[in-house]
């Protein structure tokens, strides 16, 4: 059964801002290797093509690839504290550009105006976060030695040398140069391959970036699809930064063990959020229109989940359901717009696909529902469902669209146990009004980040922090300290103060000096 009334669109036009000139894009299609091979997309708002640009090919990679790893020891040498002053110059120029960084993301990936300024304002925080804590996470460190007073222990940290970043289209700056910042902080150069479906946002930061001083040759762009770059790309690098889905990541991780290189995979997500009987039903439903519908869906990090206290379900679905219908669709480049578009026919596909398996199998829509094709081709109206059943594909599989099903759990046991379920483990979110029962229920949750009284933006927006997921949802963190260490290899240099003994002596001297020392140190260190 359906119970919806139809989103509201804008009445923006579609026409690609003026922004976009024929001059900005022959200037930063320069930034990629030249071939004859072109490739295009297509524009999410209107369907029309966009502008082709060259497919990177096997010649072109490699001398892309042998023109970073001659630059990147120069780079390496010079001192962390001026690769962060140009890193800092780079998040001045993004923040001046941002306009344009917007209306190149709406216009590869149909995403709503606020949308595209939360990645812009992102990618800045990121920036100016490693341009200020590079020096301190890189800083050599002293270490506990075998012999105290004898032996001193150092750990470094030495850049992995190339470093490859495969990010997807849905944030195609801030997962992309959000990756990108810390591993030129940490002396690599990088060879980047921009998305098929949104090149030119990634191609319009390599500029800013040139512009604050990053070498041509520390950062590169490679372009085409992921089928052929990416194997070959693996290949040629020394450490693998992916963003994409769990099946592509998992042939990545296997080629990357093949070489024995270092990667860090953040990978598909099905997120739950548990909203308890005490919980601000106004607020949470809020909270869930923007971790659900934020860039359509198409967010690793969005909730498809939504697990609520059977007391104060139907208020809180009849709450969501209303404020979902009030969005405001439209296909245009102003403020005044809550959702855009689908990126592609495939996302579309699928969201159109779970949604008629789901009514199929007597699931209930309690809000949206619909294509929207009178708003542009991949449109789709924001949609809630009911009485979801776990033979629904739209129960288990990540949909990567505007849709979230909300069940009823008869306890907050219940509501774990159920967020717990299936493969995945990126992203949560708690909604209480007592933080501290919010806190102890989200570290019993499997995920790399959980939110309390939050969709899904504390967590990410705290750059100080580690984001990733645990399970199927990848390896290793970006963000915080673990996001800059990821591109090192620790080092650790040992120097004695005296001689080491002869081997005449060594058993006799050595190691009964060494039980001596250790008796002693063990009688002077306090009892745990």
């Amino acid at each position: 059964m359906t119970s919806t009334s139809a989103p509201v669109e804008s009445a923006n036009a579609a026409t690609p801002p003026g922004s976009i000139t024929p001059d900005l894009l022959r200037r930063l299609r320069e930034h990629l290797p030249q071939s004859d091979e072109l490739r295009s997309a297509t524009a999410p708002f209107t369907g029309e093509t966009l502008p082709p640009l060259p497919r990177t090919t096997t010649t072109g990679l490699a001398d892309t690839v042998a023109a970073a790893r001659a630059a990147q020891p120069e780079w390496a040498a010079r001192p962390v504290r001026e690769r962060e002053r140009i890193v800092l110059r780079f998040a001045a120029r993004l923040l001046e550009q941002q306009d344009l960084l917007c209306d190149l993301m709406q216009w590869e990936t149909g995403k709503a105006r606020v949308h595209a300024a939360v990645e812009a304002q992102g990618v800045v925080s990121v920036a100016r976060y490693y341009g200020y804590r590079a020096h301190h996470h890189l800083a050599e460190k002293a270490a506990r030695s075998v012999l105290p007073g004898v032996v001193t222990t150092r750990v470094g940290y030495r850049p992995k040398g190339v470093v490859g970043v495969i990010a997807p289209w849905n944030y195609p700056l801030f997962l992309a140069v959000g990756d990108v910042i810390p591993a030129l902080l940490a002396g690599n150069a990088v060879i980047s391959k921009a998305d098929s479906q949104a090149p030119w946002t990634l191609l319009a930061a390599r500029e800013l970036a040139a512009g604050a001083g990053v070498p041509p040759d520390i950062w590169r762009i490679v372009a085409g699809p992921g089928s052929a770059i990416g194997p070959a790309l693996i290949e040629a690098v020394d450490y693998l930064c992916f963003t994409g889905s769990t099946a592509t990541g998992r042939d990545i991780a296997r080629r990357c063990a093949d070489r024995l290189i270092g990667a860090s995979l953040e990978l598909g997500g099905k997120n739950a959020m548990i909203v308890c009987a005490d919980a601000d039903l106004a607020a949470a439903a809020r909270g869930a229109v923007q971790a659900c519908f934020a860039s359509a869906g198409q967010m690793c990090i969005g909730i498809e989940r939504i697990y609520v206290h059977e007391s104060v379900f139907d208020r809180f679905v009849t709450e969501l359901a209303e404020r979902t219908r009030r969005m405001r669709l439209g296909s245009g480049y102003g403020w005044d717009i809550d959702m855009g578009s689908l990126t592609t026919a495939a996302q579309l596909d699928t969201t159109v696909a779970h949604i008629h398996d789901a009514v199929d199998h007597g699931a209930t829509i309690a809000a949206g529902g619909k294509p929207r094709p009178d708003l542009g081709p991949y449109f789709h109206e924001p949609t809630v469902l009911t009485d979801v059943t776990g033979e629904m594909k739209v129960c288990a599989e990540e949909t990567f669209g505007p849709v979230v099903s909300v069940y009823p759990v008869a306890s907050e046991e219940a509501a774990i146990t159920a967020a717990n379920t299936g493969e995945y483990g990126l992203s949560a979110s708690v909604w209480t009004r007592d933080v501290k029962r919010g806190t102890d229920i989200a570290c019993r949750i499997v995920a790399g980040a959980v939110n309390v009284n939050d969709g899904y933006l504390s967590a990410i927006a705290s750059v100080d922090a580690p984001m990733g997921g645990m399970r199927t949802s990848g390896l290793g963190r970006r963000h915080g300290r673990e996001g800059i260490i990821r591109y090192t290899e620790p080092q650790t240099v040992a120097a004695q103060r005296f001689p080491t003994p002869t081997p005449d002596t060594l058993r006799d001297t050595f190691f009964g000096g060494y039980a001596r020392v250790q008796r002693l140190v063990s009688t002077l260190r306090p009892k745990p």
